[in-house]
């Protein structure tokens, strides 16, 4: 009987190739990361377990991403001072502070690579498995655990295979296969499994394709998502393919379920808000007013997005009276989105840029949204109050219909806006 890829990745790691879903194994994960909001959490939970050192601080990455700049001075100064504690007095050498979100940078700089297992105290870190890695968030509780003694506990999840034929049509992009899928399942169908991405639609992806749709696989209950690792993603991390191909779907593997999508056939889709299952195609919204566009996130913010953005905006402006604010993933798609004139593109259109951060997404002050307001976001979730006022309504979509929908002042398809 042949793996799934998360079983390969939990073999590799703990060297049992005996187990099977159901099973509890302890691993010794490749890398964990944590996080500003979660630094009084962990530095307070490191001093009840009594741990005064990490015992592997060069397996430890820091980041302060949500909190710069600050929001609220004094719950946040408070948070970034016990992230500095865990930097100074516990050893963490590998601090990220402003470069950009976490997700982004955890395999932009090689942090979550191909083969690895990585541990984090966020939900999104599912977003890795786009390259290969074994990656799932845990609670401040139990990062305390793991940085003080290297181990954790992981039962072998069920694995759903999602088999992608096809390649996507213009204006429709890995949003939008995300979103159905997400949709299909609902948020609880992929409860605790590992969900994992094969056939030629699934190679036809580019690496920030794959990540967006592992990023919110988690939005379907995953406990991890994975891809198989190909010739891009050797070439994303410039490394040889003969050390990463074993990452490769197992005919003979045991699979709860397969899901098939035909990309040429799939059309943009939307979730409507308060519900990120609530997904319906793009035509079920159409003309439904809008009061900002949000583009950005760990889920969208990749300079392909931009230049996505960048297209539809391109010497045109955003509707009157609406608010517009892109944030680029990361210090390096900020750059090159400068090099490019994607940011003059977005200026000049009428929109605001930020400095990489995760911003409005996780509810920081960039462009909150008041009672009775309707946003389109390109991030992964429209719960109720996480962008501003409990008052407020997200619709979540694509950066094409995010951008088209600017233009419109009310939802569109992308094609609608002459390009």
């Amino acid at each position: 009987m042949g793996h799934t890829l998360v079983e390969k990745l939990i073999i590799k790691n703990s060297g049992d190739a005996s187990i099977k879903p159901g099973d509890i194994v302890v691993v010794h994960p490749d890398c964990y990361m944590t996080l500003d909001i979660y630094a009084p959490s962990v530095v307070q939970k490191l001093e009840e377990m009594k741990f005064d050192k990490i015992l592997y601080p060069e397996k430890a990455v820091l980041f302060l991403d949500h909190l710069l700049p600050l929001g609220k001075p004094n719950i946040d100064s408070h948070s970034l001072d016990k992230a500095i504690e865990l930097h100074e007095k516990y050893g963490i050498k590998r601090i990220e502070k402003g470069t950009g979100i976490s997700h982004t940078i955890m395999h932009e700089k090689g942090y979550a690579k191909p083969g690895m297992i990585v541990i984090a105290t966020d939900s999104h870190t599912t977003t890795y498995g786009g390259g290969g890695c074994l990656s799932t968030g845990i609670g401040y509780t139990e990062m305390a655990a793991l940085l003080g003694t290297d181990e954790i506990w992981l039962k072998v999840p069920e694995a759903i295979k999602v088999y992608l034929d096809g390649q996507l049509k213009p204006n429709v992009t890995a949003k939008d296969i995300v979103l159905k899928l997400v949709g299909d399942l609902k948020a609880d169908g992929g409860q605790y499994k590992s969900l994992e991405f094969t056939g030629p639609g699934a190679h036809s992806l580019s690496m920030s394709q794959r990540y967006t749709i592992c990023n919110m696989a988690l939005e379907a209950g995953a406990k991890c998502a994975l891809f198989e690792a190909d010739d891009k993603t050797a070439a994303y991390f410039d490394m040889p393919l003969d050390e990463i191909d074993w990452i490769t779907v197992d005919e003979d593997a045991e699979y709860e379920s397969v899901l098939h999508y035909d990309l040429d056939q799939l059309e943009p889709h939307i979730a409507k808000p308060k519900g990120v299952d609530d997904v319906h195609d793009i035509s079920q919204a159409i003309g439904d007013r809008i009061d900002e566009v949000f583009i950005g996130s760990c889920t969208n913010g990749s300079i392909e997005d931009m230049a996505v953005v960048a297209e539809i905006l391109h010497g045109k402006r955003i509707a009157p009276y609406l608010k517009m604010i892109i944030i680029p993933a990361s210090n390096v798609v900020f750059k090159e989105s400068i090099k490019r004139g994607y940011i003059e593109t977005f200026l000049r259109a009428g929109a605001s840029v930020s400095h990489p951060s995760c911003g409005l997404c996780a509810g920081f002050p960039f462009g909150l949204l008041s009672d009775g307001e309707v946003a389109v976001a390109t991030s992964n979730r429209n719960f109720v109050g996480r962008m501003g006022s409990k008052g407020s309504f997200v619709y979540l979509s694509s950066p094409a219909v995010a951008a088209a929908s600017a233009l419109a002042g009310v939802i569109v398809a992308p094609e609608t806006v002459a390009l």
